[in-house]
């Protein structure tokens, strides 16, 4: 008996080594992908098999990188987009949490209200830009609003889904215990949609910085997204081409915040 249990705890071991290992190959693919796409980028300019002008070089973007860092620009800019992102981000996620809690509630108003949200899901935000700008200005308010209508929307349609998605049988047993409406949303629908949330959440991240660029081409004066639009303008490709990078990081970076969180909140759950 003892011996079967050390065979098991071994073949465990194996197991736990093995997903390790294939887990450090995974990563160690990513980076690899990462570094040769470099390294041929640079070859290229450098070989004029590409215009360095037009397509950058990633000497000539980690340069720009040290010069926008020594003076403090690159800070001041990317602190300004990554505190919109989050602002609307979490507006977009409670707002869009909380419309589709009330659609629920009310079958009557879902069905009246559900032609409008398509159509504005379907609408081109960038269209609604000038209409932004004349009413709520030209500033930090027309940036959270355009984060707004981009991804309070679809947290809604997600949101909203995963409930319909919940098990019917499960809250008709809830029901034939005597449970209110509010104890079917507290017990039954929220618990169970909670997968939902979190994907409407991770997707909220990508939409929230779609949304915060895009106000920022419109209306700002600072931010990565101003940069871009900047640096396009007076012809300064490197300085795109770094806002653009830097952008990435930022929004991988908070991607995985998002993950963390999820896992942090699986564990206690």
């Amino acid at each position: 008996m003892w011996n079967k249990n050390l065979q098991k705890l071994s073949e465990h071991e194996k197991y736990l080594v093995q997903i390790k290992k294939e887990n450090i190959k995974v990563h160690a693919t990513r980076v690899s992908i990462l570094i040769v796409f470099f390294c041929l980028w640079e070859l290229a300019a450098n070989l004029s098999w590409i215009d360095p002008f037009i397509a950058s070089q990633p000497t000539a973007i980690f340069e720009t990188l040290v010069q926008l860092s020594s003076n403090g620009e690159l800070y001041r800019h990317l602190l300004i987009t990554i505190g919109e992102t989050v602002v609307g981000f979490m507006l977009g996620t409670i707002l869009g949490t909380l419309v589709a809690i009330l659609l629920w509630w009310s079958p009557f108003l879902s069905r009246v209200l559900d032609p409008y949200i398509v159509v504005l899901n379907s609408l081109p935000k960038v269209a609604l830009g000038p209409i932004i700008i004349v009413w709520v200005g030209a500033g930090f308010a027309a940036v959270i609003t355009m984060t707004l209508l981009i991804s309070g929307i679809i947290t809604i349609i997600n949101v909203y889904g995963g409930f319909h998605e919940v098990d019917q049988e499960k809250i008709i047993l809830v029901r034939s215990f005597g449970a209110t409406k509010k104890q079917v949303l507290q017990k039954v629908i929220l618990p169970a949609s909670f997968p939902n949330i979190i994907n409407a959440l991770k997707i909220n991240v990508g939409l929230s910085w779609v949304g915060v660029i895009m106000g920022e081409f419109l209306v700002s004066k600072a931010g990565l997204g101003y940069l871009i639009v900047y640096g396009s303008q007076v012809f300064k490709l490197n300085l795109v081409m770094t806002s653009v990078l830097v952008l990435a990081v930022a929004s991988v970076g908070m991607y995985l915040g998002v993950a963390y969180l999820e896992k942090k909140i699986i564990r206690h759950l």
